[in-house]
């Protein structure tokens, strides 16, 4: 296996142990107030980790928009991960580049980091209307780092696609 490749897994690990805390952690408080005798007084305030989000909007019957997250936040996050393992594992080099192509198909429909730019429009939409306000927590930073080095570790991955048979006269 290559430098290359060795860097991928490292950097693979790194971003799975990042993704854990970056799913179960704090990663947003909105917070609504309304003036009252000129004193703001708090009338809602949520914190949501992701999974924390994700059973919410399960219980509430939301039940297509909590498997879309879950699915591209969470399920295929980890399953690009054990198919860098079959890719790197595999003895057939044409099995390893047709992985590599489905997983650099998949990773296009991975959405953790569109979901990470959804939360920071939400915290910029909160901080920019008077009665709301939004804080980020440790959570959000976990999950943009995963992003970050997931995509980083593939740009890493090389696999040669396999050499054309030839073809005898």
């Amino acid at each position: 296996m290559s430098i290359r490749n060795w860097i991928a897994v490292a950097l693979t690990i790194v971003s799975l142990v990042l993704i854990v805390p970056g799913l179960q952690s704090d990663a947003m408080t909105i917070t609504a107030s309304i003036p009252i005798f000129n004193k703001p007084t708090e009338i809602f305030r949520e914190t949501q980790s992701i999974l924390r989000a994700i059973k919410r909007l399960y219980d509430s019957q939301n039940y297509f928009v909590a498997g879309l997250i879950l699915l591209f936040s969470v399920i295929v996050p980890f399953i690009k991960a054990a198919l860098l393992g079959v890719i790197l594992w595999a003895k057939d080099q044409a099995t390893r580049y047709r992985w590599y192509l489905f997983v650099r198909s998949v990773s296009k429909w991975a959405m953790a980091d569109v979901f990470a730019v959804g939360v920071f429009i939400a915290f910029m939409a909160g901080n920019a209307i008077d009665n709301l306000d939004a804080r980020i927590h440790p959570g959000f930073y976990y999950f943009v780092a995963y992003c970050l080095v997931s995509n980083l570790s593939f740009q890493f991955l090389h696999v040669d696609p396999p050499k054309p048979v030839a073809s005898s006269p």
